[in-house]
């Protein structure tokens, strides 16, 4: 049996049973959704509930799917995205507004500079009166573990549940990129056979994720030529990371080098996928988008029903979309 998941704070909580179960469930929850009795009864599971989501950084995607995720299964959503009208303008700590959001809410999903907030607020949450589940959806640098999620979704998806044995090559800011750390981590789980890093000098993979790989006895090759990714079959892209500058360093970086276009595309392999968490810059051209290698806008759309297969799993409404899907599935 699956471990039982009540934050989700760090793509380490994963394991294998743990995921596919999700896969398999996001797979049930799009198809029910394809027909208004369907949807309405998604609708009425979690009716009841009530979720918070804040937001201090940027998002569009993120923010969008975890709010229609709630929606699709009745979660009735408040959203805060801007920090100048909470409180903490007039000087209150972010921990007592939290506390406040933790009164009028069932679930806090949050996004934060501060790479600890999720961790310390969810330790806060689990010992006071009213326990309730904390989604991290992105903390600083560090990770980005609902992210990991919807990219081996996309990765399960793309090749038939045979993951194990693929190459990947991870390009751009690996230094500071937390969708690429919380992506290692959930990889872990399906035996890669090499990680390719490729990354300007200045933006190499940091210590703790070499030294995990070491650890773990997981092959992998440091690189700065994008031309490695030719034995590769998952191109991850990700774009420069410079809302993490202190002295604008990244303009000074040529990361040209590792755009993805027309031009060079062939590098990749015919039975290749090209994904990217998104926002795009120039790294990855919109004249590529078309080319059936290119996953990113599925990967995108993954993000909805893997979030929505996360929240029925943490409030343990799995088995009764399941037991649903079935008898429907009988009478197809």
């Amino acid at each position: 049996m699956a471990k039982k998941l009540f934050n989700c704070i760090s793509a380490k909580q994963f394991d294998r049973e743990l995921l596919l179960e999700l896969f398999v469930l996001a797979d049930k929850i799009r198809v029910i959704c394809k027909t208004k009795k369907g949807a309405d009864f998604l609708g009425n599971l979690l009716s009841h509930k009530r979720a918070t989501l804040f937001f201090e950084q940027p998002s569009t995607r993120t923010f969008l799917s975890f709010n229609n995720a709630c929606q699709i299964l009745g979660i009735k959503t408040s959203d805060i995205r801007n920090i100048t009208d909470l409180s903490v303008s007039k000087g209150e700590s972010i921990e007592d507004t939290l506390k406040t959001i933790h009164s009028y809410s069932d679930l806090l999903i949050i996004r934060h500079r501060n790479e600890s907030i999720a961790s310390n607020i969810s330790d806060i949450f689990q010992n006071s009166d009213k326990p309730i589940p904390v989604i991290n959806a992105g903390s600083g640098s560090d990770e980005h573990p609902t992210q990991a999620l919807l990219d081996v979704y996309t990765i399960y998806r793309a090749f038939n549940g045979k993951i194990k044995g693929k190459c990947i090559a991870l390009i751009g800011d690996l230094k500071r990129s937390r969708t690429i750390r919380s992506l290692i981590y959930t990889l872990t789980n399906f035996e890669i056979s090499k990680y390719i890093l490729i990354s300007p000098d200045e933006l190499k993979a940091p210590d703790d994720l070499i030294k995990y790989f070491n650890y773990n006895c997981i092959t992998y090759l440091e690189s700065n030529k994008l031309n490695d990714i030719s034995e590769a079959d998952i191109i991850y892209s990700t774009r420069i990371q410079d809302e993490y500058d202190v002295n604008n360093e990244s303009k000074f970086i040529d990361y040209t080098k590792y755009y993805i276009n027309k031009e060079n595309i062939n590098l990749i392999g015919k039975n290749s996928i090209i994904l990217h968490p998104l926002p795009r810059r120039l790294e990855l051209s919109t004249d590529i988008d078309s080319d059936p290698r290119a996953w990113y806008w599925k990967q995108e759309v993954n993000g909805l029903w893997i979030r929505t297969a996360l929240l029925a799993y943490i409030f343990d409404v799995g088995k009764s979309i399941s037991k649903y899907y079935k008898n429907k599935a009988s009478k197809r």
